[in-house]
């Protein structure tokens, strides 16, 4: 295994990360929380969170070596 992360896999991961960022906070937003859950999965999306734009900042200062690699909003909102 390499001790460095692909182009592909940065990408795969960031998409990841937003996907379910968005379904946990559709889940905290939803009634079947229950009250004694509620505050392991707001831990669980502030980990989802913080992961996600450890992985934007490092694929920022890829693309920064890279101009050919889409800007981080291209690669957000564009559809798969």
């Amino acid at each position: 295994m390499t001790d460095t992360l692909s182009s592909n896999a940065i990408i795969y991961a960031i998409l990841a990360l937003n996907s379910e960022v968005a379904l946990q906070k559709e889940y905290l937003n939803s009634p079947d929380v229950l009250a004694d859950e509620r505050e392991n999965e707001e831990g669980i999306l502030e980990d989802l969170e913080q992961a996600f734009m450890e992985f934007v900042d490092f694929y920022k200062s890829c693309r920064r070596q890279d101009k050919e690699l889409p800007t981080i909003e291209e690669l957000l909102h564009s559809p798969l």
